[in-house]
C-alpha cells in the first residue's frame, strides 16, 4: 500500500524545469515553505524529456540562461553558440545543485488531480501514486511544450518495430545504423533530428504534411573572447533584450521592406541568413505586419531552398506557402542539404496520407513503406496540454479543462477566476512562446513569489482574479493577435495541430516590454484585477 501523506506548505510547485527550479529558490529566499512535484526522474523539464539527436535551443545560449544570479552568469561557460540538449540539461542540473534545490523536489510524482478547499483555503494535490500534498498556494510550472502530440494513426500496436516520439526520447539513445527509418513530421524536432538520423540510417523516409520555414543556425563553438565580452557587459545585454518585443537581444530594423531596392533587400536578407538565427525576421519592421513585405522574405527563403536542394520537385515540396513568421520559425544545421542524400526520401502526406501502420512499416493511400523504426516528430499539445490533462478544480468544482473548452482565458497568463491561489508560469495569455522563455519565466516567477510574499506579509489568505479582469485581458489578447499576420496561419499558437482544440490565439502578441509594464502597473495599483481576502 502506498503511504498517504499530507504536508502543509506555503507553496506547492508542479514541475522541475527552469520555472520550477527558480520558483523553489525564490520561495526559499522569501522565507516561504515550498515543495516541488516532478513527473520525471530528474530536473530540466523540456530538456529532460527531449533527448532526440540534434535537440538544441533556437535562442543563443548566452541569452537562454538565468540572469537572476550574477555569479551564476559569470561562472557557467557555454561551449557553443547554440548549445545542445545534453549541455542545457547539465546546466539545469548544475543550478539545482548549486542552489541546493534537490532536497525540495519529489521526483516521479505525477499530479492526478488538484482541488481547492474553500473552507480551509488550501490546495490539495493528489498524485497517481496516491500521495497527497497540501499548500496555501499552487503554482503550475508545467511548461508550454510538455504534452506530446501523437498523430491519430491506426495500427500503432501492429507495428513490430519501435516507435519513438521526439518528446519522449529514450535516455540511452537510439541506434539507427543500418536501419530503415520513417520520420513523421517536419516541425522543429523533425528539422533538428533528420540531418542526424540521415547520417546513420540505411534509408530515411520523411513524411511531411506542412513544410516549415527554417533558417540556418550558423552554429559553432562559442568564441571565448566573444563570451568574455558579453560577460563583461552582461547587464547591458539583458537590459537591451528586455526592451525587445521577443526579449531576445539583436538588431531589429524598423524600416519597411517595401521602401528599399530589391538589391538592398536581398543583401540584407543574405546578411541575416549568413548570421543565422531567429533575428532573420528582424530585417525589416513590417515583415509581420504587411503581406507584401512578408512576401519578400518568403521569396528569399524559397530561392535559398531551391539553390540548396538538387531535386527541384523536392525543393518545391519543402517550400511553405503560408507567411513566414506565422509559426515559430525553425533554426537548423544542414536541414535542406540533407535532402540531397541518396538515402533520403520525402513523402507529401497531402498527396498520399498515411492509412495505417502495419507489422513491417507504413501504408499510405498509394503504397507501402518498409521500415524498421518509426520516429514521431509531431510536436506538442502546446500551452494548455499539460494543464488540461490534470484534473484541476477550483472554488466551484468546475474542471479547468471545462472552463477552457472555448479557449484558455486567463488574467495576464498568471491566474484564472474561480481558481483562487492558483498561478501559472508562462500560461496562455502571456508572451511566453513568442519570446526567449528564460526571461519570461524569470519575470513570472518573480511576480508570483512577490505576490505570495505580499499576501503573507499583509495577512491575506486568498487572491483570485476578477471575472471582469480576466475577460477584459483575454479580449485584449485576441485583439492584439488580430493585428498583423501571425493569426493568419494555422499553428500550435492557435491549437490548430490538435483536433477539437479551440481555435484561438493563445500567447500574448503585444510584446514583452508592454506586458511587463502591465504586470508592474497591476502591482502598483494594489493588484488591480484581483480580489484579496
Amino acid at each position: 500500500m502506498v503511504k498517504n501523506t499530507a504536508t502543509q506548505y506555503d507553496v506547492a510547485i508542479v514541475g522541475a524545469g527552469f520555472a520550477g527550479l527558480y520558483l523553489l529558490h525564490r520561495c526559499r529566499q522569501l522565507g516561504l515553505r515550498a515543495r516541488v512535484w516532478e513527473k520525471g526522474a530528474g530536473v530540466g523539464g523540456v530538456w529532460y524529456w527531449n533527448r532526440y539527436p540534434g535537440a538544441r535551443c533556437d535562442v543563443e545560449s548566452m541569452q537562454y540562461c538565468y540572469q537572476f544570479d550574477a555569479e551564476l552568469q559569470q561562472e557557467w561557460n557555454w561551449s557553443e553558440r547554440y548549445s545542445a540538449q545534453p549541455e542545457i540539461l547539465r546546466y539545469a542540473q548544475h543550478v539545482a545543485q548549486r542552489f541546493n534545490l534537490l532536497d525540495g523536489i519529489d521526483f516521479e510524482h505525477t499530479v492526478k488531480h488538484a482541488r481547492f478547499d474553500s473552507e480551509q483555503s488550501i490546495w490539495t494535490l493528489t498524485g497517481e501514486n496516491g500521495e497527497s500534498l497540501t499548500a496555501r498556494y499552487c503554482v503550475m510550472a508545467t511548461g508550454c511544450l510538455s504534452k506530446p502530440n501523437w498523430p491519430a494513426i491506426e495500427g500503432y500496436d501492429d507495428f513490430s518495430g519501435p516507435v519513438y516520439h521526439t518528446a519522449l526520447w529514450p535516455h540511452e539513445g537510439v541506434d539507427f545504423k543500418g536501419k530503415r527509418v520513417a520520420v513523421i513530421g517536419t516541425g522543429s524536432s523533425g528539422i533538428q533530428s533528420i540531418p542526424h538520423i540521415a547520417v546513420d540510417a540505411e534509408a530515411l523516409t520523411i513524411f511531411q504534411r506542412t513544410p516549415n520555414y527554417s533558417v540556418p543556425a550558423q552554429n559553432g563553438p562559442l568564441d571565448p573572447t566573444q563570451a568574455a565580452t558579453i560577460k563583461a557587459n552582461y547587464q547591458a545585454l539583458r537590459d537591451s533584450a528586455s526592451q525587445k518585443h521577443n526579449a531576445i537581444d539583436g538588431i531589429y530594423s524598423t524600416e519597411s521592406a517595401l521602401r528599399v531596392s530589391s538589391e538592398e533587400r536581398s543583401a540584407e536578407y543574405e546578411k541575416r541568413w549568413n548570421h543565422g538565427g531567429l533575428t532573420f525576421l528582424g530585417a525589416y519592421g513590417d515583415i509581420l505586419r504587411d503581406k507584401k513585405a512578408n512576401d519578400t522574405a518568403v521569396e528569399f527563403v524559397h530561392e535559398k531552398i531551391n539553390s540548396i536542394v538538387n531535386d527541384k520537385m523536392v525543393a518545391k515540396l519543402l517550400m511553405p506557402t503560408n507567411i513566414i513568421g506565422g509559426k515559430r520559425m525553425c533554426v537548423d544545421t544542414d536541414y535542406y542539404a540533407t535532402f540531397n542524400r541518396d538515402n533520403v526520401t520525402l513523402i507529401d502526406l497531402n498527396s498520399q496520407p498515411i492509412v495505417r501502420l502495419y507489422s513491417h512499416g507504413l501504408e499510405t493511400a498509394i503504397t507501402e513503406y518498409l521500415v524498421d523504426i518509426i520516429v514521431i516528430a509531431t510536436g506538442f499539445d502546446a500551452m494548455t496540454g499539460a494543464l488540461n490533462q490534470m484534473d484541476i478544480r477550483g472554488r466551484s468544482g468546475i474542471a479547468l479543462n471545462e472552463k477552457w473548452q472555448h479557449g484558455p482565458s486567463s488574467y495576464l497568463g498568471l491566474a484564472m477566476h474561480d481558481y483562487p491561489n492558483l498561478f501559472t508560469v508562462t500560461g496562455p495569455g502571456s508572451p511566453s512562446v513568442l519570446t526567449n522563455m528564460l526571461p519570461s519565466i524569470e519575470h513570472h516567477v518573480e511576480w508570483i513569489t512577490n505576490c505570495i510574499a505580499n499576501m503573507k506579509a499583509n495577512e491575506h489568505t486568498i487572491i483570485e482574479a476578477e471575472a471582469s479582469a480576466e475577460q477584459a485581458w483575454w479580449e485584449h489578447v485576441q485583439e492584439v493577435a488580430s493585428v498583423g499576420l501571425k493569426q493568419t496561419t494555422n499553428s500550435w499558437y492557435t491549437g490548430a495541430n490538435i483536433k477539437g482544440k479551440p481555435n484561438v490565439f493563445m500567447p500574448y502578441n503585444g510584446g514583452f516590454p508592454q506586458y511587463c509594464k502591465k504586470c508592474e502597473d497591476v502591482v502598483k495599483k494594489d493588484y488591480e484585477g484581483f480580489v484579496k481576502t
